[in-house]
């Protein structure tokens, strides 16, 4: 492993994390200072206030986790050229936005809707069913992002103050997060975002620029890459993952299953006006696909160049499991591929710049925790909108006070906070660590909330499902999440475990979700048609 920042960067990274942790804490005390009530619309959606500026951080913030900041950086580089064109999910997104972020805030504020369940268990007429289905959809996407930003927090610790330092980062991370959800909600939150936005995209334009800089400039860089193993320059990629079509279909998902899960949903409520959501999905994708394509994917193929994964004789290093394993110099495991940015930055930014080489190496280094913490937060509050208005209200006291329910959320907040920092703990002392790397956890989750897509096209624009297609098409789809994910398998046998492996190598998990989706609901929406379903007409929703 490499040293740690103390012999690279000074005390710059300690003045860095200080400054940039009490701004967040001063925006949960402004964001408490300035609520309206207890109530859960102002809690969850800032009184449906939010302007452009903030509503654009705020989804891009939510959009980009550590995912890009260091999930997508270590997949170029154990993969190479090929997952720089997952890139491409990033205007996909924004017309994602464009086209169901106006048209479901509209909805929302029309029917006082507070979260994805509201909406759609209204519009199929399924107060129990559907509710809990999409509340589940929602826990299966926001608690394995939470237990990511948490593990990025660790990852970026040990590189900044040693491998010794990945607990206690990871449990500062989650209680400053913690801290300010609970005290300010949504406001605290976007305003927090904002911050971590702005700190995002300068962060990923800055890791470009260096990782082209180390190399000595535009022409050296594009030079040595060239000379990279065939492998790292062609699909499918170094681990031979990326064909294609689990290229494509995972990064269509990727952008889609990302822009309606709950956090962003409650995002297109809390925005002031339909003005608001079609601007930030302008801003939105021209920034981030500039930021994707011109940033963290050049860190990661100057990582290549700088810790080669072959030897002299062009050989690969693999562990037991027959994975890739990474330069020494970035890690000793097939799960730390993601450390690579930060490697880079620490290791070679001193030197080329001396002292102020430190300050922007930190700085960076804080937008990678922002990118972590502006995730994590979003999901924590999402998550507790979830828990505390989808089942507790409606299930556990429906006469609980607007007080009540806002301090049960906040309970829930510090409770899933704990367990997911326990999780990401117990998941970092074992050898074979379950949580693997932090993209391909992502894609899992995405996948799950990949699974509400059929019901908001249909709710939004077609209107012809019924409720028993809605129920149906949902729940196989994440059934086949759960037996194609890769925890499944390894309690399958060798037969049923390498038949589903290779499923999972055809098309991108979320795509056979949705396939065994769609399916369900055409044909069970075609034989229950006829019935009194419930479903909303046309004039009643629009009304």
């Amino acid at each position: 492993m490499t040293e740690s920042a103390e012999a690279s960067l000074g005390a710059a990274p300690y003045v860095m994390l200080a400054l940039y942790l009490c701004v967040l804490l001063a925006f949960g005390i402004f964001g408490y200072r300035r609520r309206q009530a207890d109530s859960e619309e102002d809690y969850y959606l800032a009184s449906r206030s939010q302007g452009w500026i903030v509503s654009s951080l705020t989804i891009m913030a939510t959009f980009f986790s550590s995912f890009a900041l260091l999930g997508a950086p270590g997949m170029v580089y154990r993969d190479g050229v090929v997952f720089a064109l997952f890139s491409l999910n990033v205007p996909v997104a924004g017309v994602a936005i464009y086209l169901l972020g106006a048209r479901i805030r509209r909805a929302g504020r029309d029917g006082g809707f507070l979260t994805p369940a509201d909406m759609i268990a209204h519009h199929y007429k399924a107060p129990v069913s559907l509710r809990l289905l999409v509340a589940l959809v929602g826990l299966l996407y926001a608690v394995p992002y939470v237990v990511m930003q948490i593990q990025a927090g660790g990852i970026v610790s040990q590189q900044l103050f040693g491998r010794e330092a990945f607990e206690t980062g990871a449990c500062v991370l989650a209680l400053i997060t913690m801290l300010y959800i609970m005290v300010g909600g949504m406001r605290s939150v976007a305003w927090t975002d904002a911050v971590q936005g702005g700190l995002l995209v300068g962060g990923m334009l800055m890791a470009g620029i260096c990782a082209v800089w180390v190399l000595g400039g535009p022409g050296a860089f594009f030079d040595a890459v060239a000379e990279l193993p065939a492998r790292s320059l062609a699909a499918p990629g170094t681990s031979s993952r990326w064909t294609p079509e689990v290229l494509f279909t995972a990064s269509l998902f990727a952008s889609l299953g990302s822009m309606i899960q709950p956090a962003q949903w409650m995002r297109f409520y809390a925005a002031r006006s339909s003005q608001v959501l079609r601007r930030s999905a302008l801003i939105f994708a021209a920034v981030l696909t500039l930021c994707f394509f011109f940033g963290v994917m050049l860190v990661g193929l100057g990582g290549q160049v700088l810790y080669p994964l072959v030897d002299a004789m062009g050989n690969y290093s693999f562990d037991a499991a027959g994975r890739v394993l990474p330069n020494i110099a970035v890690g000793q495991s097939a799960s730390e591929f993601d450390q690579i940015l930060v490697v880079v930055l620490k290791n070679h930014l001193p030197e080329l710049l001396g002292p102020a080489g430190a300050v922007l190496a930190s700085l960076i280094l804080v937008a990678i925790m922002a990118a972590a913490m502006s995730t994590a937060d979003s999901n924590l509050h999402a998550l507790s909108a979830l828990v505390t208005h989808d089942i507790y209200d409606q299930f556990v006291r429906p006469h609980a006070s607007q007080r009540e329910r806002v301090w049960v959320g906040r309970a829930l907040i510090a409770v899933v906070t704990t367990l997911a920092l326990i999780l990401v703990v117990i998941a970092r002392r074992s050898e074979a660590n379950p949580l693997s790397m932090i993209v391909i956890l992502g894609l899992l989750a995405i996948a799950f909330s990949t699974q509400l897509l059929p019901l908001t096209v249909d709710m939004l624009y077609l209107q012809r499902g019924t409720r028993q297609g809605a129920i149906a098409g949902l729940i196989g789809g994440v059934l086949t999440i759960f037996l194609l994910s890769p925890f499944f398998p390894m309690l399958a046998g060798n037969t049923l475990g390498d038949l589903l492996s290779s499923m999972r190598g055809m098309i991108d998990t979320g795509a056979w979700g949705l396939v065994v989706n769609v399916t369900l609901f055409v044909v069970v929406t075609f034989l229950t048609r006829g019935a009194d379903n419930g479903r909303l007409s046309p004039a009643e929703h629009d009304g």
